[in-house]
């Protein structure tokens, strides 16, 4: 009886044949998948080298579409850039506009107060003249619709 319990490591291979498995790293918990994980009776195979050509083709594949991305990412940084750019050039024309238009306005704004001043108070007394007429003008206007 003792004889049928008892096996060496030479007949077990025999029998059963190498294995074709190596023991998962240990997590401290079970796989929900159990054993059948994609087709395969265990996950833990290995795969051999058609499935290290994949994984490296995938690789490949992902890398290209990344650096991809990277190019576009840089292409829209370059040309936010050059908006920037443009826009900072854009900016300082029209700074130097408003200076130029500030000052044309000051230059005129003095020049119609020392009219004022020559005048005395007469231009007051046109403006006023014209208000009343213009107002006296939509009045009736309005009254002969």
């Amino acid at each position: 009886m003792s004889q049928r319990y008892r096996t060496n490591a030479q007949s077990r291979s025999q029998l059963l044949g190498p294995p074709d498995y190596s023991t998962p790293p240990s997590s401290g918990r079970s796989s929900p998948l159990g054993a059948a994980v994609a087709g395969r009776e265990n996950p833990f195979a290995p795969m051999g080298q058609r499935y290290a050509d994949d994984l490296e083709s995938q690789n490949d594949e992902h890398l290209e579409g990344l650096t991809a991305k990277v190019k576009i990412l840089k292409d829209i940084t370059l040309a936010i850039g050059s908006e920037v750019k443009d826009s900072t050039i854009q900016l300082s024309q029209m700074n130097d506009a408003f200076s130029e238009t500030s000052g044309i306005l000051a230059g005129t704004f003095r020049r119609m107060n020392n009219m004022a001043a020559r005048q005395g108070c007469r231009w007051l007394w046109y403006i006023v003249f014209l208000i009343v007429v213009f107002w006296f003008f939509i009045v009736v206007w309005w009254f002969r619709r």
